[in-house]
């Protein structure tokens, strides 16, 4: 699945993210956050030639238990996960190379 440019509608349960197969970049932020907005472009570029990589962007805040389960603080909050085990984690990334290397310490080369 390729970049996500809007937050799902309903974030998936704890439960089904464990459960997920491969390899997912689950994105912790909100649509009027400036860091988060200011990180899309780098998100979409180190996703553009990953497109084994599920992309779920999760909209968080208070009351929102799947950012709370992974102990989301700051946004966005990026986490990597390899058959839904936390394999990197990066917060407010200021570039594309820090989302790609943490992708490619899971993903095969293309």
């Amino acid at each position: 699945m390729p970049y996500q440019s809007t937050h799902l509608e309903t974030p998936p349960e704890r439960s089904a993210v464990d459960a997920l197969r491969g390899i997912t970049l689950l994105e912790f932020g909100a649509p009027w956050c400036g860091h988060c907005q200011r990180a899309q472009p780098l998100i979409a570029q180190a996703l553009a030639s990953q497109a084994q990589v599920e992309h779920l962007k999760i909209e968080d805040g208070p009351g929102r238990p799947l950012g709370r389960s992974y102990r989301v603080k700051l946004w966005p909050t990026l986490i990597v996960l390899r058959d839904g085990q936390e394999t990197a984690r990066l917060v407010r990334p200021e570039q594309v190379q820090e989302i790609a290397q943490a992708l490619a310490g899971i993903a095969p080369a293309h």
